[in-house]
């Protein structure tokens, strides 16, 4: 891969091949077994769900005329169902839910699907034709169907649905058109509107960067201003305007540059082997691209009423996609049911960054929004 492939793939939280992040755990067996391997067992056996009403499944199903793979984890298939959209696009959660995911599921049965050019999905089929129908549209349209899909399998008159940053997009849209599918909406990284988003992450990285006396951060960031001004946002522009807010915490708060923890997830997740974590880069080159012109004329600032219950998961420290943006629009909006809650630790990876907050939240604000 190309130097500049590279840091697009790393602009759009891709989970790359980070060293392990386990050099050495101990299993009380005999057999020779690498350091990594053990420590995938480990992870395994952790995330194992043994108990008589709980459910543990990954599968492929036939979502949108193509075969998409989905994980149901939960101690107890009686639990609100929770359907959660991954960000990216191409970023899914199913290599990461090892890193936060395991307490929700004691209260929720969590759904999570690689999104069609992501994945083990993108590994199932990333032909021309299907390179032909990556749209936001499409994401919708196979959003409600695996909302339909999880409905009858798991039983439930609705489901709660939550999204992270990119999947914030189909999921707002889906949420707009099939409010009856929905509990509720909970959004994480809200996208709002996209030409703010970029204007106030540059801003952002701008500040830090001459706050810390770093000329040459400051040379790279003026070169493309105004930023996103009346140019087209471009890749080339993109990769240079996020540099540098996430290297100043914006994407994980308190952190400089890559985020070791979530790129090198996917190196330990019992869900992806090898060839599965090969395409997790794949599919955000072939993905990205294809959508980069009609996600940069995203606004949802129009909406000024949504027919379901809306809760919003705000990092203070996300430059990413601005909180400022998510709680302004939570302030004008007209909901049954509306709460925004600020992750004063987090940025734009509240889950995987306070994911004690994160169940506390769901707990206090969400799952009463179930009662079927």
């Amino acid at each position: 891969m190309s130097l500049r492939n590279r840091a697009f793939a790393r602009l759009v939280l891709l989970l790359g091949m980070a060293g392990p992040l386990l050099s050495s755990i101990a299993l009380a067996q005999d057999a020779p077994i690498d350091d990594l391997a053990r420590a995938r067992a480990v992870v395994e056996d952790l995330m194992r769900i043994p108990g008589p009403d709980g459910v543990q499944d990954t599968y492929k199903a036939r979502i949108g005329g193509i075969d998409q793979w989905i994980s149901i984890r939960g101690q107890d298939q009686a639990n609100p169902a929770i359907l959660f959209v991954h960000g990216g696009p191409a970023t899914p959660n199913i290599p990461s839910l090892w890193q936060f995911q395991r307490p929700l599921e004691d209260y929720f049965t969590m759904v999570n699907y690689d999104q069609r050019g992501a994945g083990k999905t993108y590994r199932e089929d990333h032909s021309d034709a299907v390179g032909d129908t990556i749209r936001i549209q499409t994401y919708v349209d196979d959003l409600v169907e695996i909302a339909e899909h999880v409905r009858a399998r798991l039983g439930k008159e609705k489901v709660i649905l939550m999204a992270h940053s990119w999947g914030t997009v189909p999921a707002m849209h889906a949420a707009l058109a099939r409010p009856d599918l929905f509990h509720a909406y909970v959004g994480i990284g809200q996208v709002i509107n996209v030409h703010d988003n970029e204007r106030l992450s540059i801003e952002y990285g701008l500040q830090q960067a001459r706050r810390h006396g770093n000329e040459a951060a400051v040379a790279e960031i003026e070169s493309i201003l105004p930023y996103p001004g009346d140019a087209p946002i471009t890749r080339e522009r993109i990769v240079v305007a996020r540099k540098w807010p996430q290297h100043y915490g914006g994407l994980s708060a308190f952190r400089d540059e890559k985020n070791v923890y979530h790129f090198g997830a996917a190196r330990l997740s019992p869900d992806y082997g090898v060839e599965d974590r090969a395409a997790l880069n794949q599919g955000s080159l072939f993905t990205l691209g294809r959508l980069l012109d009609e996600y940069v004329t995203i606004d949802f600032t129009p909406v000024r009423t949504f027919p379901i219950p809306v809760v919003m998961l705000m990092g203070r420290h996300d430059y990413t996609t601005p909180s400022q943006l998510i709680a302004e629009w939570l302030e004008r909006v007209d909901a049954p049911y509306k709460h925004g809650v600020w992750f004063e630790r987090s940025a734009h990876m509240a889950p995987w960054e306070e994911p004690g907050k994160t169940l506390v939240s769901l707990l206090e604000f969400v799952r009463p929004l179930a009662a079927d």
